[in-house]
């Protein structure tokens, strides 16, 4: 007969082994991804945007659906057919309402004065001082006494303009069309809808809205106070606009992979948040809504950058829920900020911006949780496994947005972040106090504008001192950038995958971006053929790379262009003066071999090697120049015609006017290239 302690240890196994049972048979039934209310919604509208652009501006790819199949996938299974059904129809629903409003947001701006001469009257809601020339950008515009939706850029010839300014001028006015390159896309994202040639101009007013009126008297303040170079990097860091930074320190920090500290960006708006919160700790629930009123006020006077509106809203999603005693979710809080941000302005899923800002805050959602907990294991300090892991998971989702927007990724980030962004509050609240008492009281202007004047001029010695030049460049990620996407997001925490699974997906993605790069970039045989936007085109063999500009091309863009596609010498340049010399002067600063030409050219002191000729081979490739603005290409069989008149083609089997994709020629066929 058995004791009753006898039993005992048998009854706590037996309850022990079903406990574990149990945990085993309920890990199979939670779904690989969690339903969040805002989630799939937020995915569905970005679909329904990202899907009309595509149709309407570039052209639909089986690619395009791979990540929204996969997402699909992973939540079905073991998933209950009615939630997947409400997935399902809220995802739907959204996308549906995307497309619809990017349709709208499409026509609004196709729609409006037609091109010509107008007596215009407008405000400044932005401006950009280059030697004694103002670029600016109106809103509020009337033409001829008829008011207009849209805003129109305008170069003017004074120094003196400010935001908030009203203006009236006499000009030949364009209106722009839907965008066919990267710099119509940022026109398009700002609905700036005009641009007028200006012949006479005359400052007429002052805006009665006191943000914009703010705005300008903030750039008086700085310039009156500072240096030229100080006051420039202290306006872009309170108001964003980083348009009057010097172009070498803009390319510096771009290149040091710091360019968001000077665009109103979630660093400075959390620290505004934050800093309201903690002087108003003892109101406790109630402090949300000074601190969630200031924050949305800053935004509106930084032109509500997307940026900026994403952090206000999620900080204040962030105080609510604190203040009512619910946990704090991050992936839906930026859901949630997805969805009022492209209800509202649908075209900033086209803006880098918009890519760059959230897509720093999904990588912060997905991968910093285990990359903490791992740096921890390793005996990693505290204060080192909290940066590492935050920036180490922004860097993870900006990777691919920034190459493709730049050319090229920065190798200095991580470390200018970390020496940077711990010092970011004191500068930039500094400034910020300093800036409204130089407004408040003009005679201690001086005195205020003091201290973030020498942070500032710290800075400057930094970059004045150090080299941030070196990037990893030359090269095009291509269909790569959606499979490092999708990888990501599958192999973040937020998808269960079991161990194997994770190694087997880990080993497919890597297999596959290294094949997206090879087929993208590696030219084995054949002549590759890639079309580009101002007027650019790159022709590669395997031994050759030439590049096609026409006269309209600017150094700047063909850099970047070359940035994304080609990192090594060129073969040639070749250039199209016609009735000028922008193209020539363009190819002349480029690292080529040589410069081709179809006629003698006074080219002044430069040393560059151009040779003239009609006609000019470099192996396979054979060109002909027909006119000061068309020339033929013949390779593999195949009569390629460039004609930057975009008149109609003549002969060729394939015809270029700049904008044309991307093709593959070899043995006599033309294949068409897809992202």
């Amino acid at each position: 007969m058995h004791t009753d302690e006898n039993r005992k240890p048998t009854q706590l196994t037996d309850v022990a082994s079903n406990r574990e049972g149990a945990v085993r048979l309920q890990k199979p039934n939670l779904p690989r991804i969690n339903l969040r209310f805002f989630l799939y919604p937020a995915l569905g509208l970005i679909f329904g945007i990202f899907l009309y652009c595509r149709i309407r501006f570039g052209g639909i790819r089986a690619t395009d659906f791979v990540f929204f199949i996969l997402l699909f996938a992973l939540s079905v299974r073991p998933v209950s057919w009615k939630r997947y059904l409400a997935i399902f129809l809220s995802f739907l629903l959204l996308a549906g309402a995307g497309a619809g409003l990017m349709h709208l947001y499409a026509e609004r701006y196709r729609s409006g004065m037609d091109t010509g001469e107008y007596e215009i009257t407008g405000t400044v809601v932005s401006f950009t001082v280059d030697e004694e020339e103002t670029y600016v950008v109106l809103n509020h515009l009337s033409f001829d006494g008829k008011r207009t939706d849209g805003k129109m850029q305008a170069t003017l010839a004074s120094e003196n303009v400010r935001t908030g300014d009203v203006v009236t001028l006499s000009a030949f006015v364009s209106h722009l069309s839907l965008p066919e390159n990267s710099y119509g896309t940022n026109l398009f994202v700002k609905n700036i809808r005009y641009s007028a040639d200006v012949v006479h101009f005359d400052v007429t007013g002052r805006s009665s809205n006191l943000l914009l009126r703010l705005n300008g008297k903030c750039y008086g303040v700085l310039h009156n106070n500072l240096g030229d170079d100080e006051a420039d990097v202290a306006y872009a860091l309170l108001t964003g606009n980083s348009g009057g930074m010097d172009d070498g320190l803009a390319t510096a920090v771009r290149q040091g992979g710091i360019a968001h500290i000077f665009a109103v960006s979630g660093l400075h708006i959390g620290i505004l948040y934050g800093a309201v919160a903690l002087a108003l700790k003892r109101f406790r629930r109630a402090r949300v809504i000074p601190a969630s009123a200031l924050a949305f006020v800053y935004s509106a006077f930084c032109a509500f950058s997307v940026s900026s509106v994403r952090a206000a809203i999620m900080c204040t999603v962030l105080g609510l829920t604190q203040s009512i005693g619910r946990k704090y979710d991050f992936l839906e809080s930026i859901s949630f900020a997805v969805i009022v941000t492209l209800l509202i302005r649908p075209a900033e899923w086209l803006s880098a911006g918009f890519r760059l800002s959230f897509g720093a805050c999904i990588g912060l959602a997905l991968f910093s949780g285990t990359f903490k907990r791992g740096l921890k294991r390793i005996k990693c300090p505290a204060f080192l496994a909290e940066y590492l892991a935050a920036n180490l998971s922004v860097q993870i989702f900006t990777f691919p947005v920034l190459y493709e927007t730049f050319g090229y990724y920065s190798v200095w980030g991580m470390l200018l972040n970390a020496i940077l962004i711990p010092a970011l509050p004191a500068l930039f609240l500094g400034l910020f106090a300093c800036t409204v008492l130089s407004l408040i009281i003009p005679s201690a202007s001086s005195f205020f504008c003091t201290v973030p004047n020498g942070m500032i001029s710290a800075l400057l010695y930094l970059f004045s001192v150090a080299d941030f030049s070196f990037v990893l460049t030359g090269f095009s990620l291509g269909a790569g950038a959606a499979v490092w996407i999708t990888g990501a997001a599958i192999l973040s925490e937020r998808v269960r995958l079991g161990r194997a699974a994770r190694i087997a997906a880990a080993s497919l993605l890597a297999v596959l971006f290294a094949a997206c790069l090879v087929v993208r970039n590696a030219v084995w045989n054949g002549c590759k053929i890639v079309a580009a936007e101002n007027g650019m085109i790159l022709v590669r063999t395997k031994n050759e790379c030439v590049l096609i500009l026409a006269n309209s091309t600017n150094l700047s863009s063909c850099e970047r262009f070359l940035a994304q596609h080609y990192g090594g010498t060129l073969s040639a340049v070749v250039a199209f003066p016609d009735n000028g010399f922008q193209a020539v002067n363009t190819a002349l600063f480029l690292d080529a071999e040589e410069i081709r030409l179809m006629k003698e050219t006074d080219l002044g002191l430069q040393e560059t090697n151009v040779v003239y000729g009609e006609t000019f081979a470099y192996g396979e490739l054979l060109f002909r120049y027909e006119s000061e603005r068309k020339l033929t290409l013949t390779c593999e069989d195949c009569v390629i015609e460039i004609d930057f008149d975009e008149t109609q083609a003549l002969f060729g089997d394939l015809f270029f006017n700049g904008n044309a994709g991307s093709y593959y020629l070899h043995g006599g066929k033309i294949v068409r290239l897809t992202e």
